[in-house]
C-alpha cells in the first residue's frame, strides 16, 4: 500500500508542477478558450491540461519501476501499463491538435479508434467474463476487440462530455480511479494473489494526476484540461478495468455474484455513470426535438443543478457526490454482500439526493442577471461547452 501511495503522490506532484508549463505552452500555441457570445467565462482560459496529467502518469510509471515491491512483480504489470501509456500518448496528441486547431468530428473519432485499437494490438482488451463460481466465459478475438473498442471509446467520450464545469471531469474521474484502486487491491488480497497489479498501479497514478490538476482547475479555473486531458483520463480509466480480465483468472469475492460476473463491463460504466446518463439524456432530448444529437444546448445535468439554485462550486461538489455514491457503491457491493453494506449505500444515496434537491431551498444564491442559465457571474465553464465538448460525446 505504501508504494501505491508513493505512486499517487508522484503523479500528484508532477502534474501539479507541470500545469504551469502546460499553461505556458497553451498560451504560446493559441490553445485558449476565447470568450464568445455564448460563453460565460469572462476571460480567455488556456487548454492543454492533459499534457501535465500525461507527464504525471509517466513519472508515476517510471518511479513504480524502481520501487522494491512493484519492481519484483511479474513483467506483465509494467508491460500492460506501458501499453496503456503508449495509447494514452496517442490520444493525448490527438487532443492537443484538436485543442489548437479544432479537428472535425470524424477525425477525432478516428484518433480515438486508433488509440483503442493500439490497446487491443498490445494485448490490453477484454479476454473473458469471470463468473462468481470461478468459471470463465471466454471471448474470441472479434468479441473481445469489439467490446474493448466500445467501452474505451465510450468512456473517453463520456468524460469529454461531462467536462463542462471547472473541476468536474477531473473530480469525477479521480473519484472513480480511487474507487477502482480499492476494488483491485481488495480483490487481490481476498484471493491471496499478488497485490502488484496493472489496474491498481494505473488507478493510483490516475487518481494522483487528477488530484494534482484540480488546484489549477477548480473554480475559478486557471487552466482547462481540454480534449487532450479528457480523452486521456477516459482511456486510462477504462483500460485499467480491461487489465483485470487478463490478470485475475477465476477470482471470487464475498460480494454480490451478479456484480462479480459483469464487473469488467460494469466498472467503467458505474465509475462514469454521471456523464453517461448525461450523454444518453442529451441524445434523447435533442433527437426528440428533431435536432442533431451533436447540436448544442445548456440542459446538461450540471446546467440543471445551476438552474435549481446551486452555485457553480456547489454544483460541481454535488456531481462529485453522485460519482462517489455510484462508484463506491458499485465497488463495495461487488466486494461485500451484507445488509450493512446495502444500508450504507442506501444512506449515501439518500444523503446525495437530499443535498441535490433540498440544499438549494435552504441556501438560495443571489440573482445573477444571466437569465435561466443559473450560472454565477464570471463563471468559467470548462472546455468548449456546447460545441466541441458536446460534439465529441459522439466522436467529435
Amino acid at each position: 500500500m505504501r508504494e501505491y501511495l508513493l505512486v499517487f503522490l508522484v503523479a500528484l506532484s508532477v502534474t501539479y508542477l507541470l500545469t504551469v508549463v502546460a499553461r505556458e505552452i497553451a498560451l504560446r500555441t493559441g490553445a485558449v478558450a476565447q470568450v464568445r457570445d455564448r460563453d460565460v467565462h469572462a476571460e480567455p482560459i488556456p487548454y492543454l491540461g492533459g499534457l501535465a496529467m500525461f507527464g504525471g502518469l509517466c513519472a508515476a510509471y517510471l518511479v513504480a519501476q524502481e520501487l522494491p515491491f512493484l519492481s519484483r512483480s511479474d513483467t506483465f504489470v509494467f508491460d500492460d501499463a506501458g501499453a496503456v501509456l503508449l495509447a494514452g500518448a496517442l490520444v493525448c496528441a490527438v487532443g492537443v491538435i484538436d485543442d489548437i486547431f479544432e479537428l472535425d468530428a470524424l477525425t477525432k473519432l478516428g484518433g480515438q479508434v486508433l488509440a483503442a485499437g493500439l490497446l487491443v494490438a498490445l494485448g490490453v482488451r477484454f479476454w473473458y467474463f469471470p463468473g462468481a463460481d470461478g468459471t470463465q466465459f471466454a471471448l474470441d478475438d472479434a468479441q473481445g476487440t469489439l467490446l474493448t473498442l466500445v467501452v474505451v471509446i465510450g468512456t473517453m467520450n463520456a468524460v469529454n462530455f461531462v467536462d463542462g464545469l471547472d473541476g468536474l471531469a477531473a473530480g469525477v474521474v479521480g473519484i472513480g480511479a480511487a474507487a477502482f484502486f480499492l476494488y483491485c487491491y481488495t480483490l487481490a488480497a481476498t484471493n491471496n494473489l499478488t497485490l502488484a497489479t496493472t489496474g491498481a498501479l494505473l488507478s493510483a497514478g490516475l487518481a494522483g494526476a487528477c488530484a494534482g490538476f484540480l488546484p489549477h482547475n477548480f473554480h475559478p479555473a486557471r487552466l482547462f484540461m481540454g480534449d487532450s486531458g479528457s480523452m486521456l483520463i477516459g482511456l486510462v480509466l477504462s483500460a485499467s478495468a480491461l487489465t483485470l480480465t487478463g490478470q485475475f483468472p477465476g477470482v471470487s469475492t464475498g460480494g454480490n455474484s451478479l456484480f462479480v460476473t459483469v464487473l469488467p463491463v460494469l466498472l467503467p460504466i458505474s465509475l462514469l455513470m454521471v456523464p453517461i446518463v448525461d450523454l444518453v439524456l442529451a441524445v434523447v432530448r435533442r433527437t426528440r426535438a428533431g435536432r442533431s444529437p451533436m447540436s448544442a444546448d445548456k440542459q446538461h445535468l450540471h446546467h440543471r443543478l445551476l438552474e435549481i439554485g446551486h452555485s457553480q462550486r456547489r454544483a460541481v461538489l454535488i456531481m462529485w457526490m453522485w460519482a462517489f455514491t455510484i462508484a463506491t457503491g458499485a465497488v463495495i457491493v461487488s466486494l461485500y454482500d451484507t445488509r450493512l453494506v446495502w444500508v450504507a449505500v442506501g444512506s449515501m444515496l439518500a444523503l446525495t439526493i437530499g443535498m441535490t434537491f433540498v440544499l438549494p431551498k435552504v441556501h438560495r444564491p443571489r440573482k445573477t442577471g444571466l437569465g435561466d442559465t443559473g450560472l454565477p457571474e464570471n463563471a468559467a465553464v470548462e472546455g468548449r461547452e456546447d460545441e466541441p465538448a458536446d460534439a465529441s460525446a459522439l466522436g467529435s
